[in-house]
């Protein structure tokens, strides 16, 4: 909510992609009928109005059940201090002009936007708990979690070990500039023997209206390029990585890697090397399994698929990558031959065909080539 009368569009309205964290897994709140669940945030500073409607509820008198608590439910992530009536949040929207974004300013950027014909401009902070204000703002802004990572938890914001990378946009309200929160990212700093860290990504999240924008790709790249200038870090992680985020990732990473000198042409020709590990961690502080994947993808680009040799070569390389679980499968049964009776090891070579490993290898190849022509794709744009 920007202006008292976003209250009533309904385009300024997402819906959650997940509630099973908050109603269980089939998602449902017993006991109403027409249940409306409304959230309003005010889009700086993310100050809440909580709201239920319903049509009908089922009366522990005459029905002998009991409607679910969703008011307690609600209450149990959202902090206290929310408003229950529009006009007390009304109120609050005309302090909006006072807030302003915490921490560091690391980025500014610009996106066009096609329906109000201008380019928006946007800006990437680093906060943390020190920040007046910021601990309470952060209890409001992780409430989304729940609706949208699958797996969320909320972290302990006392460690003093995590940093925070917010998005904000600038926009314009009466000749004042205002600011919209758009994500957010956390990440954690690992102690490394002896004397490094390693950050890793705990949650990241773009909010639904912002989405498909370009805004994780530049906040991405900017908490790179923030932990890229210490000594200290040995190299950048993530903590259960998503679909998604990993696409998100090769994208960045290929961005930033393809200028090295070890990712010319002619050395992705000459196959995976020490060079480009060293390289990408020295300089980019990327681990070695994600630099094996930029390596492979733009080695693609490098690689003419309709040249049979160069294509061969280059199935070769990423298969030899991929057939490492399927060795080790190997190595196990090559173990069981020597200590299982007959009946017990048949079953056991029933799981593993061979066939079948061949096929799942062809499958997982194809998959990972298509998945690296989407990158390809997006960093020619």
């Amino acid at each position: 909510v920007r202006f008292p009368e976003d209250l009533e569009d309904d385009n300024t309205t997402f819906n959650p992609e997940y509630s099973h964290q908050v109603f269980g897994d089939d998602e449902v709140a017993f006991g109403y009928k027409g249940l409306k669940i409304l959230l309003y945030y005010i889009a700086g500073n993310l100050s809440t109005l909580f709201r239920i409607e319903y049509t009908s509820k089922v009366n522990e008198k005459f029905d002998c059940v009991e409607a679910d608590d969703v008011e307690s439910k609600i209450r149990e992530i959202i902090p206290p201090g929310f408003c229950t009536n529009t006009d007390d949040f009304v109120s609050l929207l005309e302090k909006e002009v006072n807030f302003k974004p915490f921490g560091m300013l690391l980025h500014t950027y610009s996106v066009h936007n096609e329906d109000a014909g201008e380019d928006i401009t946007y800006q990437i902070y680093k906060a943390d708990m020190t920040c007046p204000g910021f601990r309470e703002y952060h209890e409001r802004l992780q409430t989304f979690l729940m609706w949208f990572i699958e797996t969320a938890s909320f972290i302990d914001v006392d460690d003093e070990r995590w940093n925070y990378f917010l998005v904000f946009e600038k926009y314009n309200k009466d000749g004042a500039t205002l600011f919209a929160t758009v994500g957010y990212m956390t990440v954690y700093n690992y102690y490394v023997y002896p004397d490094k860290t390693r950050p890793r990504v705990s949650q990241m999240l773009i909010l639904p209206p912002f989405q498909g924008e370009g805004h994780g790709a530049q906040l991405l790249e900017t908490v790179h390029k923030y932990y890229m200038s210490s000594p200290m870090v040995l190299d950048i992680t993530a903590e259960d990585p998503s679909e998604n985020y990993v696409k998100l990732r090769d994208f960045v990473l290929v961005k930033l890697c393809q200028d090295l000198l070890c990712f010319s042409p002619g050395k992705l020709m000459q196959g995976f090397s020490q060079e480009m590990v060293m390289e990408a961690q020295q300089k980019l502080k990327i681990n070695k399994q994600h630099t094996r994947r930029v390596y492979e993808i733009l080695r693609l680009r490098a690689t003419d698929m309709g040249d049979a040799e160069q294509s061969r070569s280059y199935r070769l390389d990423v298969k030899r990558r991929l057939i490492g679980p399927y060795k080790k499968k190997q190595r196990e049964l090559a173990k069981m031959r020597r200590c299982l009776r007959p009946e017990e090891l048949t079953n056991q070579l029933n799981q593993i065909d061979l066939n079948m490993q061949h096929e799942q290898l062809e499958e997982s190849f194809q998959q990972l080539v298509s998945d690296y022509r989407r990158v390809l794709e997006r960093l020619a744009q």
